[in-house]
C-alpha cells in the first residue's frame, strides 16, 4: 500500500529488453534507499513494482509486456515519480493508494490560475472509471493523491478538473504535463469497494 504522497522524483535511466518486457534502471534521486530491500515494492508513477536488484543511488525492476501495455510513461527514459511502500506505523498523509493503474487519462488541459496562485489540470478520463470520480473525491494521477474539483461527464468519458499547488509541481513530474499527455489512474479504493456492495444488493 501507498499514500499518494510523493517521496522523491528518479529518473529512468536504462531500458533492456526482458522476455516480452523489460528491466528498468531508476536513479533514485533523493529517495533513501538505506531501508530497501530486494523485493521490497517502489511505486513508479503510480505502478507498484517490485525492486530485482539494487545499488544505490539506482535500482533496477522488471515490468511485463502486460504492465507496459496498462501504464504510460515506463516505457521509455526521464523523470518518474516514486514512494517507498507504506509501513503500518507511517503517517497517511495522501489516501490510501494501492500502486494498482486503473486506467490511462489523458490531459486536456494544463493552464496556470495566476489569480488563484494555482494550476487548473483537467484530464479525460476513460468512461469506465467515471463512477469513481466525484467531487471532492481522491485519484491518483502519475502516483500523486489529488482532490477533484469538478467533474465532467462526456461521451469519450469523463474531465475531472483538478488544481495544483506550486509545492505539488515544484516535486513532482506533473510540472513537466501537457495537453495530450498520457497518465496513470488509480481511483480511490473505497469507491471500488461501494460500487461492488451496491451492485450485489440489486
Amino acid at each position: 500500500m501507498f499514500t499518494g504522497i510523493i517521496q522523491a522524483v528518479g529518473q529512468i535511466e536504462e531500458i533492456s529488453p526482458l522476455g516480452d518486457g523489460h528491466r528498468l534502471k531508476i536513479q533514485a534521486g533523493s529517495l533513501d534507499l538505506s531501508d530497501v530491500q530486494l523485493g521490497d515494492s517502489i511505486a513508479i508513477q503510480g505502478a507498484c513494482m517490485t525492486v530485482v536488484q539494487l545499488s544505490a543511488p539506482h535500482f533496477w525492476i522488471d515490468i511485463s509486456a502486460e504492465s507496459l501495455d496498462k501504464t504510460a510513461g515506463l516505457d521509455h527514459t526521464g523523470p518518474v515519480n516514486l514512494e517507498k511502500a507504506l509501513r503500518v506505523n507511517d503517517r497517511l498523509g495522501g489516501h490510501l493508494v494501492s500502486g494498482h493503474v486503473d486506467g490511462i487519462g489523458h490531459v486536456q488541459s494544463f493552464n496556470e490560475v495566476k489569480a488563484e496562485g494555482s494550476w487548473h489540470l483537467a484530464i479525460l478520463a476513460p468512461h469506465f472509471l467515471a463512477k469513481y470520480l466525484a467531487y471532492k473525491g481522491s485519484v491518483v494521477v502519475n502516483g500523486t493523491s489529488l482532490t477533484v474539483n469538478r467533474v465532467e461527464d462526456t461521451p469519450d468519458g469523463c474531465i475531472m478538473h483538478i488544481n495544483l499547488i506550486p509545492h505539488t509541481l515544484e516535486h513532482t513530474t506533473l510540472r513537466f504535463l501537457k495537453s495530450g499527455s498520457s497518465v496513470n489512474l488509480e481511483v480511490d479504493l473505497i469507491a471500488r469497494y461501494v460500487e461492488r456492495m451496491l451492485s450485489l444488493e440489486k
